[in-house]
């Protein structure tokens, strides 16, 4: 970030002004129009180097960065997802993905399943370790458990579900499980395949399955537990996005307003 701003008025970064830095963070926002978590990097990166190398007063510019933006998730409907699932071609990927959305796992958990993690006794996945460092439990559909057991009997490795690959398939004593980034593949090619026209990505999936729990009815608090959510608030966004809920609210308003006409 330091060597960009030297480019950038072509002279030795400590020569630099205030003014310089705040026009120079106005062009990153307003000319190369960059995603405010990358103005803030850039501008925790400077803001180090003149404060901790220069020991220079820091004057910060909150305003110069751009504006928040909220976004709704994308959701695929249950149809959707399934379109999608059906177009994967490799057994591993086809099995880590339709784990992922049953049990609304992020892509590293998914990935990085392991033989411990999964209590077929609770019918439960223990994820270990996950976001914030957190453990968590979530519910295991049968028809899943049956799909991890059988591929798992593909490889026997000792420790994960979805070993790493290779050009020849699996590793049996990988000691990596399969990467995200062949995950990532295996689920856009099958998004292209289908007739689905969504923007949607792996994680996608988590989204789409707290939501489709909220719309069967499923307590915003156990979804919220189950996703691992800290605050209820967070698990709150699929709320605005649940067509189940919303249309029972308005037949609601719609009879409560009916003795006005």
């Amino acid at each position: 970030a330091v060597s960009e701003l030297a480019r950038y008025y072509d002279k030795s970064p400590d020569t630099i002004t205030s003014e310089e830095l705040r026009r120079y963070f106005l062009y990153l926002r307003d000319e190369r129009k960059l995603e405010r978590s990358t103005v803030t990097v850039k501008l925790c990166g400077i803001k180090f180097f003149f404060e901790h190398t220069l020991k220079r007063e820091w004057i910060i510019y909150d305003h110069i960065r751009p504006q928040k933006v909220k976004k709704q998730p994308i959701v695929l409907s249950q149809g959707e997802v399934l379109a999608i699932l059906k177009q994967v071609k490799v057994s591993q990927h086809r099995a880590c993905l339709n784990t992922i959305y049953a049990c609304g796992l992020r892509i590293s958990e998914g990935a990085g399943l392991q033989v411990s993690e999964i209590d077929s006794a609770r019918m439960q996945l223990h994820i270990q370790g996950s976001k914030g460092s957190k453990d968590r439990r979530v519910p295991l559909p049968e028809q899943i458990l049956s799909q991890l057991r059988e591929f798992w009997l593909t490889h026997h490795h000792p420790t994960f579900i979805f070993p790493q690959r290779r050009t020849g398939g699996i590793v049996p004593d990988a000691p990596q499980p399969v990467s995200r980034r062949s995950v990532h593949a295996a689920f856009r090619a099958a998004l292209k395949a289908s007739s689905v026209t969504k923007a949607a990505t792996v994680h996608t999936l988590r989204h789409s399955w707290a939501t489709h729990l909220l719309e069967a009815g499923v307590h915003l608090r156990l979804v919220q537990s189950w996703l691992g959510h800290s605050s209820p608030r967070t698990t709150a966004q699929y709320t605005h996005i649940t067509q189940g809920a919303s249309g029972s609210a308005i037949e609601q308003i719609n009879e409560m307003m009916a003795a006005l006409s």
